[in-house]
């Protein structure tokens, strides 16, 4: 049985996903509609960039909460090499 994990960005991240629902949903019924493909486009992107910056914000709380939490204290050169890590997952 696995343990509840809840973070505070965890509601945000919902909300994002939620929005990136209903643009997928508009996605589809614009298709069915006929609409210009670039009309459609401009949705996907809409839904990609709200994904992709909901799995770019979870992956960021995992590495902040849940890595420095996992057994013993990290030395100083192991946070400093965390936060390098932390930081250059951004670009990801």
């Amino acid at each position: 049985m696995s343990s509840k994990h809840v973070h505070a960005t965890h509601s945000d991240i919902a909300k994002r996903l939620r929005r990136a629902e209903g643009h997928l949903r508009s996605v589809v019924e614009m298709i069915e509609a006929g609409r210009p493909c670039l009309d459609i486009a401009q949705q996907l992107h809409a839904v990609e960039k709200a994904v992709s910056q909901a799995k770019k914000t979870l992956i960021m709380d995992h590495l902040q909460n849940c890595l420095d939490e996992a057994g013993e204290p990290l030395a100083p050169e192991q946070k400093r090499a965390l936060k390098q890590f932390q930081d250059i997952t951004k670009y990801i």
